[in-house]
Protein backbone atom coordinates (compact mmCIF):
# COMPACT_ATOMS: atom_id res chain seq x y z
CA UNK A 1 0.00 0.00 0.00
CA UNK A 2 0.97 3.82 -0.51
CA UNK A 3 0.35 6.46 2.13
CA UNK A 4 -1.58 9.24 1.09
CA UNK A 5 -1.74 10.96 4.03
CA UNK A 6 -0.53 10.94 7.32
CA UNK A 7 0.69 8.35 9.28
CA UNK A 8 2.58 10.20 11.77
CA UNK A 9 3.02 10.24 14.87
CA UNK A 10 1.43 12.20 17.43
CA UNK A 11 3.34 14.48 20.01
CA UNK A 12 2.91 13.88 23.43
CA UNK A 13 1.93 10.77 25.62
CA UNK A 14 0.40 7.86 24.34
CA UNK A 15 0.29 5.93 20.92
CA UNK A 16 -1.59 7.84 19.01
CA UNK A 17 -0.97 8.89 15.24
CA UNK A 18 -2.71 11.35 12.81
CA UNK A 19 -5.48 10.77 10.60
CA UNK A 20 -4.05 8.42 7.99
CA UNK A 21 -5.10 8.02 4.24
CA UNK A 22 -3.54 4.64 2.46
CA UNK A 23 -3.97 3.92 -1.28
CA UNK A 24 -3.70 0.22 -2.36
CA UNK A 25 -4.58 -2.03 -5.35
CA UNK A 26 -5.62 -5.44 -6.51
CA UNK A 27 -1.69 -6.61 -6.16
CA UNK A 28 -1.79 -5.55 -2.66
CA UNK A 29 -4.61 -5.69 -0.87
CA UNK A 30 -2.58 -5.83 2.79
CA UNK A 31 -4.40 -3.04 4.33
CA UNK A 32 -7.79 -5.15 3.76
CA UNK A 33 -6.15 -7.99 5.94
CA UNK A 34 -6.72 -6.05 9.18
CA UNK A 35 -9.34 -4.22 10.95
CA UNK A 36 -8.29 -0.94 12.01
CA UNK A 37 -9.38 1.14 15.21
CA UNK A 38 -8.02 4.08 14.46
CA UNK A 39 -8.13 7.12 12.07
CA UNK A 40 -6.99 4.79 8.53
CA UNK A 41 -8.99 4.89 5.83
CA UNK A 42 -7.99 2.94 2.69
CA UNK A 43 -9.33 3.45 -1.29
CA UNK A 44 -8.66 0.72 -3.47
CA UNK A 45 -9.12 1.67 -6.59
CA UNK A 46 -10.47 -0.57 -8.70
CA UNK A 47 -11.40 -1.41 -13.09
CA UNK A 48 -15.24 -1.73 -12.10
CA UNK A 49 -17.73 -2.92 -9.63
CA UNK A 50 -16.95 -6.33 -9.95
CA UNK A 51 -13.31 -6.39 -9.18
CA UNK A 52 -14.32 -4.02 -6.26
CA UNK A 53 -16.85 -6.11 -4.68
CA UNK A 54 -14.26 -8.72 -5.38
CA UNK A 55 -11.40 -7.30 -3.75
CA UNK A 56 -13.44 -6.10 -0.26
CA UNK A 57 -15.25 -9.54 0.13
CA UNK A 58 -12.24 -11.00 0.31
CA UNK A 59 -11.35 -9.87 3.89
CA UNK A 60 -12.03 -12.49 6.34
CA UNK A 61 -13.73 -9.63 8.55
CA UNK A 62 -16.75 -8.19 7.57
CA UNK A 63 -17.50 -5.27 10.74
CA UNK A 64 -18.90 -2.20 8.70
CA UNK A 65 -18.04 -0.75 4.98
CA UNK A 66 -19.01 2.46 3.28
CA UNK A 67 -19.44 3.06 -0.42
CA UNK A 68 -19.17 6.28 -2.15
CA UNK A 69 -20.30 7.48 -5.13
CA UNK A 70 -22.70 10.48 -6.76
CA UNK A 71 -24.83 7.15 -8.44
CA UNK A 72 -26.97 6.22 -5.69
CA UNK A 73 -28.29 3.61 -7.23
CA UNK A 74 -25.47 1.80 -8.46
CA UNK A 75 -24.26 2.55 -4.22
CA UNK A 76 -27.09 0.92 -2.78
CA UNK A 77 -26.36 -2.14 -5.34
CA UNK A 78 -22.73 -2.58 -4.59
CA UNK A 79 -24.01 -2.31 -0.86
CA UNK A 80 -26.05 -5.01 -1.42
CA UNK A 81 -23.59 -7.04 -2.69
CA UNK A 82 -20.54 -6.43 0.15
CA UNK A 83 -20.42 -8.39 3.24
CA UNK A 84 -20.93 -7.01 6.43
CA UNK A 85 -22.22 -5.98 8.97
CA UNK A 86 -23.16 -2.58 8.09
CA UNK A 87 -22.03 -0.41 4.74
CA UNK A 88 -23.28 3.12 4.68
CA UNK A 89 -23.30 5.03 1.61
CA UNK A 90 -21.54 8.30 1.37
CA UNK A 91 -20.83 8.51 4.74
CA UNK A 92 -18.35 7.01 8.00
CA UNK A 93 -19.90 3.65 9.46
CA UNK A 94 -20.95 4.11 13.03
CA UNK A 95 -23.19 2.39 15.17
CA UNK A 96 -26.64 4.18 16.06
CA UNK A 97 -29.51 2.71 19.22
CA UNK A 98 -32.04 2.64 16.82
CA UNK A 99 -30.13 0.00 13.88
CA UNK A 100 -28.61 -3.12 14.51
CA UNK A 101 -25.21 -3.22 14.69
CA UNK A 102 -22.61 -6.35 14.61
CA UNK A 103 -20.18 -7.67 12.10
CA UNK A 104 -19.92 -10.99 10.15
CA UNK A 105 -17.05 -13.16 9.16
CA UNK A 106 -14.12 -13.22 11.94
CA UNK A 107 -15.32 -9.20 13.11
CA UNK A 108 -17.98 -10.96 15.97
CA UNK A 109 -21.11 -13.06 16.34
CA UNK A 110 -24.57 -11.56 16.68
CA UNK A 111 -25.91 -7.91 17.27
CA UNK A 112 -26.20 -5.46 19.45
CA UNK A 113 -28.52 -2.54 19.37
CA UNK A 114 -32.02 -2.12 17.61
CA UNK A 115 -34.76 -4.83 17.52
CA UNK A 116 -33.05 -7.46 16.39
CA UNK A 117 -30.45 -6.70 19.19
CA UNK A 118 -32.53 -6.99 22.23
CA UNK A 119 -33.02 -10.85 20.64
CA UNK A 120 -29.46 -11.49 21.73
CA UNK A 121 -30.35 -11.47 25.06
CA UNK A 122 -33.72 -13.70 25.24
CA UNK A 123 -34.06 -17.31 25.41
CA UNK A 124 -36.13 -18.51 22.63
CA UNK A 125 -38.60 -21.94 24.08
CA UNK A 126 -40.47 -23.73 21.87
CA UNK A 127 -43.12 -26.32 23.69
CA UNK A 128 -44.85 -28.46 21.47
CA UNK A 129 -48.18 -30.10 22.83
CA UNK A 130 -48.60 -33.47 20.56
Amino acid sequence: ARLVRGGKRRPGKGYFFEPTLIRADERNVTVMEEEFFGPIGSIIIGKDDDQLTKIANSSRYGLASSVWGADQARAEKAARRLQAGMVTINGMSRSDPRLPFGGVKDSGLGRELGGFGILEFVNIKSVIAL
